[in-house]
């Protein structure tokens, strides 16, 4: 019996849920045949098989969140070939292994120590390490279970399931309610899930800061393309101000300027948001560009964009104006340093030579990450912009 894990899927996350299934127990697969499509990084996903065999098990149903490196499907007979394993995430029971930081052992929510004492190494294996970052589990206070004492995904979720939960909230709408009565609710899965992990991300790790302007259109064409007329704005912008079309780790302290521009536009659907990328919007015509457009969010809407489609997103345009609202505090997502939010278009009445006139004005709301832009950088990009979208062609 052989047991394949949900490997790596190259998105950085740490799970996926299961979409559908593509087989069944009892079924003969061949390599590279497809198994089951999951949704990770707001982007559907085929996983191949890896192996020539008879599937036996099947762990997850359609709506389960699989844990990278948890079992996934289990064969009997054939061979594998690793080179058709989708990403590299070693198996459950790999090893990683790193000395503990602290030099004492902690209690338990039972009252009993547990964790490593000092001088000890901590084993665990790499998945494990990646979902006990993401729930914020000390993985010195877990007892390995996998072999030689590595401790395994499983151990990760099971500390979590025993960790105290939260059932009240002081001074809020909650406050009074009982201890023992569990909250109850839809859980969130595929787009909002995404949504929820890409915001929790950002609150825990950018500084983000808002500018805001507005930009006269009064000399534009009639039947402009608003969305163009931004994607090229923001080109002109990050062509002003480098700084501003760049990736910052923030643990490392390092930044890495972009060449090209990719433009993720948040696209609104019933099930929530998801991001396609338009790729190097400084390089392509205004045609090109609504063609680019016009497809993805057709694919974002049909749920059918692929995870290339996602991928390398340099900077973010959230035209929010489109359904009501002037200004926002757009968020910024990691590793990402700005975001563009584009508000509704409306009629001012502003002072000219000898007089007022009514322009159609349109807001703008530029979030950028202060720990790695500065004022004046974000300033002059969004000077910039307004230079070229206030431009008559």
């Amino acid at each position: 019996m052989t047991t394949f894990n949900l490997p790596d899927l190259g998105e950085g996350l740490a799970e996926a849920e299961i979409v559908r299934w593509h087989v069944n127990v009892g079924d003969a697969v061949t390599v590279d045949q497809p198994m089951l499509a999951v949704e990770t990084a707001k982007a559907v996903v085929e996983v191949p098989a890896p192996f020539s065999g008879i599937v036996k098990a099947l762990h997850g149903r359609p709506g389960d969140i699989v844990a990278t490196g948890a079992p996934l499907i289990e064969f009997e007979g054939g061979n594998r070939d690793a080179g058709t394993v989708v990403g590299n995430m070693p198996t459950s029971d790999t090893e990683l292994v790193e000395t503990v930081r602290a030099a004492h052992r902690t209690n338990n929510v039972n009252g009993g120590e547990t964790g490593c004492p000092s001088g000890e190494r901590l084993r665990a294996a790499p998945a494990a390490r990646a979902l006990a970052k993401r729930l914020g589990v000390d993985l010195a206070a877990i007892n390995g279970t996998g072999r030689g004492g590595v401790i395994v995904v499983d151990d990760v979720i099971a500390h979590s399931a025993r960790a105290p939960s939260i059932t009240s909230i002081a001074n809020g709408p909650l406050a009074n309610t009982s201890s023992s009565t569990p909250l109850t609710g839809e859980k969130l899965r595929g787009l909002r899930r995404a949504m929820s992990q890409s915001m929790a991300q950002a609150r825990d790790n950018v500084t983000n800061c808002t500018l805001f302007d507005d930009a006269d259109l009064h000399h534009w064409r009639d039947n402009e393309d608003f969305t163009t007329r931004l994607l090229r704005a923001i080109a002109a912008g990050c062509r002003a101000e480098p700084a501003l079309n760049a990736w910052f780790d923030g643990s490392a302290q390092t930044r890495q300027l972009l060449t090209k521009v990719n433009v993720g536009i948040a696209v609104d659907t019933p099930d929530g948001l998801i991001v396609p990328v338009i790729r190097d919007v400084g390089g392509r015509s205004a045609t090109e560009l609504r063609q680019e457009v016009n497809r993805l969010k057709r694919a974002a809407r049909d749920r059918t964009v692929t995870p290339d489609d996602l991928r390398d997103v340099t900077f973010m345009l959230s035209n929010f104006g489109m359904i009501a609202g002037r200004y926002a505090t757009p968020v910024v997502v990691p590793p990402m340093v700005a975001i563009l939010g584009s508000g509704r278009l409306s009629r001012d009445v502003v002072a000219v030579s000898g007089g007022i006139e009514a322009h159609l004005r349109m807001p703008l709301s530029l979030t950028f990450d202060h720990r790695c832009v500065t004022g004046g950088e974000a300033a002059r990009f969004l000077a910039a912009a307004l230079r070229d979208l206030e431009k008559d062609n």
